[in-house]
């Protein structure tokens, strides 16, 4: 298991860390919290002790002997801020190491993540926006803060995602940094990957190439609605848990992400920006408005082929006779309409992921789907008895423009979005 830093700023959110806390432990990881002095005022050092079974000090002058300032960067595998408020980003910025915590960040080589938690106007603020962006810029990882209630009566952005959702995002980052069995995360793709079907022989791609840092990552989960009156809707059985997990894992490699979310009950992913939709116009609508500034853009969401020609009213309702037969017509093609988008405005360079969910899947009727829809990757994957629309795992094939192919065995659907972003990373570099 990891050794784990949690570094603790001085915001009221500090309660939840004690959350994020017990849940390193309960998995198992090896924990030591360094809050900053002032966060002592929120939470006491008896609680943090007492939860991780590990001595709490705030200063560099504590334990001099050991010298941890410098050892516990040294020999971290993860340091993990949360919450980090607008004074702890701007230190961090600077360089200071006027405490233990700004010490031990200076001295970290492992993943550095920082949840931000502050009011929305000092998240806004330029300075803040700036510092976040240069901490991003150095390759640390700073989780866009949740929308909801902030302290007293404030609403807006500036909230501590939720601590399973946190803990979510450190087990990406661990497995993909570490490749562990858990993710199914490789360190580097296979030598033949994307050339599997046509024995060729590809060099190894180095873990660097496949990170996202800087990048932006557009992607759809869920599955459209399309209403039939207003208690009723044609629709499918997508969970959204592909798309999370897509989610998750481009947020750990450092991507700016969106998620498009049709019609999901999970909590939104630590990091990403959500926009919540509908139907299938609705989803089309929103992921063409945000597909210019992306770098991959993921369509895990099962989209409605059909929508009904007309919405009743009101409630259809049963009164002996028959309904009048339910005339479809055809929802757009998200997926064909991002490629014809890219080809014909940009930007270039943008790798397209597409899915083809099939209850009989043929990579012949598969590959004439690849080119039809204009994609870089296509993944198929076999839907019904138990695989696909809501399972923990699946077995899928990526299949690619040049002609490659990569089966990839069954696995945690964290493992397979792993796999697919090193596809799709080793195309961008």
């Amino acid at each position: 298991m990891a050794r784990v830093i949690l570094g603790v700023g001085a915001g009221i959110a500090a309660y939840k860390a004690c959350e994020l806390l017990r849940l390193f432990k309960e998995s198992g990881h090896s924990v030591r919290v360094v809050p900053t002095p002032d966060a002592l005022r929120f939470v006491g050092e008896p609680t943090w002790s007492a939860l991780s079974g590990e001595p709490v000090t705030t200063g560099v002058w504590d334990g001099v002997s050991d010298v941890p300032h410098v050892k516990l960067g040294q020999t971290a595998d993860l340091v993990f801020v949360a919450p980090a408020t607008a004074d702890l980003l701007a230190r961090a910025v600077a360089g200071m190491s006027d405490d233990l915590l700004t010490a031990t960040l200076l001295t970290a080589r492992c993943p550095v993540v920082y949840a931000p938690a502050m009011h929305t106007e000092m998240w806004e603020h330029p300075a803040t926006q700036h510092n976040v962006a240069t901490l991003r810029a150095r390759g640390t990882i700073v989780v866009e803060p949740a929308v909801g209630r902030l302290t007293g009566k404030d609403t807006g952005k500036g909230r501590l995602p939720e601590p399973e959702a946190l803990f979510a995002l450190a087990q990406a980052i661990l497995g993909y940094r570490t490749g562990s069995a858990d993710s199914g995360t490789p360190a580097t793709l296979p030598a033949d990957h994307g050339n599997a079907s046509r024995g060729g022989n590809h060099a190894p791609v180095p873990e660097e190439s496949l990170s996202l840092a800087g990048r932006t990552v557009l992607i759809s989960a869920g599955g459209t609605r399309e209403e039939l009156d207003p208690v009723r809707f044609l629709g499918n059985w997508s969970t959204g848990r592909q798309g999370y997990a897509f989610a998750r894992a481009a947020v750990a490699r450092g991507a700016v992400v969106t998620l498009v979310a049709a019609n999901t009950e999970l909590p939104d992913p630590a990091g990403a920006k959500v926009v919540r939709v509908v139907s299938a116009r609705d989803m089309d609508a929103a992921m063409l408005a945000e597909a210019p500034g992306a770098d991959v853009i993921v369509m895990t969401a099962a989209v409605a082929d059909f929508r009904p020609v007309v919405r009743a009213e009101a409630k259809i309702k049963k009164d002996g006779a028959l309904p009048p037969p339910i005339e479809l017509t055809e929802n757009p093609d998200i997926l064909a309409g991002l490629s014809r988008r890219r080809a014909e405005r940009g930007p270039a360079g943008q790798v397209i992921v597409g899915f083809a969910a099939e209850t009989d899947p043929s990579l012949d009727a598969a590959r004439s789907k690849l080119a039809r829809k204009g994609c870089d990757l296509l993944v198929l994957n076999r839907v019904g008895d138990g695989e696909g629309f809501g399972a923990a795992d699946n077995e899928w094939v990526v299949l690619a423009a040049d002609g490659g192919a990569t089966p990839v065995p069954r696995r945690s659907k964290d493992a397979l979005a792993e796999v697919v972003l090193s596809l799709a990373a080793a195309r961008l570099s």
